[in-house]
């Protein structure tokens, strides 16, 4: 990896929004013109197998963020969580984040939440919808479903704080060009189980069948590196175990690798790892 790369870039504004309109409008074709079959029919009758489930707070005290991110998140968690519950991902098609959920806007009931902006953080509409395309992310690793587009964080803006999960191991969103896309290329039906309660946004896959496999996500050669240009930038690689019902690790996954810049002072006393 070139960390050069990483290295910010000052753009001006017009240089930004010609970008992004680029993007937008590229991944506007791309949805109409490829040859994949995106899923679109959502079933209220829950398929009967879970193959993986997981939940995350929904509150969480950050170092010089005003609470009132973190309920306005909850606001359009809710919204979009609406548009995808129930979602079920035929063999061969592919699960599109940003194609079902739709733009964000005030309009639909969106409020400002937080944007992860340029290594800070800034409100916009429908900001914090991260934490959802970083669950869906997670319980599909430890499923046979095939992640086929992700985009990593290209910045590590707030330490760990109780962190379960390894670093890097979510994936963020912006629309509608940074998109998590996932394809079935199993035989059999997947659904997406969302719901946000008090306290967590709850996700999990189900299938027609019980597991043959569970896995277990690991990283590997996590390290902080000091550029000469003055930044710190945190690395690892993510990998997984695949286990059978014997508990036998029949196969051991690449899955990715994560390069981040931080946007905090690297060796500060931390606590546990995790989500």
């Amino acid at each position: 990896m070139n960390t050069i790369k990483l290295k910010p870039k000052k753009r001006s504004q017009l240089r930004l929004l010609l970008g992004k309109t680029f993007y937008t409008t590229r991944r506007w074709i791309e949805w109409y013109t490829d040859s994949k079959k995106y899923a679109v029919i959502k079933d209220k009758e829950l398929l009967p197998y879970t193959i993986n489930a997981h939940k995350t707070p929904l509150l969480r005290k950050l170092k010089d963020v005003d609470m009132w991110y973190q309920y306005n998140k909850i606001t359009n968690l809710k919204i979009a969580v609406e548009r995808i519950n129930g979602i079920v991902l035929q063999p061969g098609e592919t699960f599109s984040y940003w194609r079902l959920i739709g733009k964000p806007s005030k309009q639909k009931g969106y409020v400002d939440g937080m944007v992860l902006y340029y290594g800070s953080f800034k409100p916009g509409v429908g900001g914090g919808l991260c934490q959802l395309s970083n669950l869906i992310y997670w319980i599909t690793l430890h499923t046979p479903l095939t992640v086929t587009e992700r985009h990593r964080h290209s910045y590590d803006v707030f330490p760990d704080s109780n962190r379960k999960q390894p670093f890097g191991s979510g994936a963020t969103c912006s629309y509608n060009y940074m998109d998590l896309q996932i394809t079935n290329h199993t035989n059999q039906p997947y659904q997406l189980h969302l719901k946000v309660t008090d306290q967590h946004l709850e996700g999990e896959w189900l299938s027609v069948e019980a597991p043959l496999y569970t896995y277990e996500i690991y990283e590997k050669e996590h390290k902080i590196s000091h550029e000469y240009w003055g930044a710190y930038i945190r690395h690892n690689l993510i990998f997984r175990r695949v286990i059978n019902r014997q508990k036998q690790v029949i196969d051991n996954e690449y899955i990715t690798e994560n390069h981040a810049l931080m946007m905090y002072e690297p060796f500060l006393e931390q606590g546990k790892s995790g989500t």
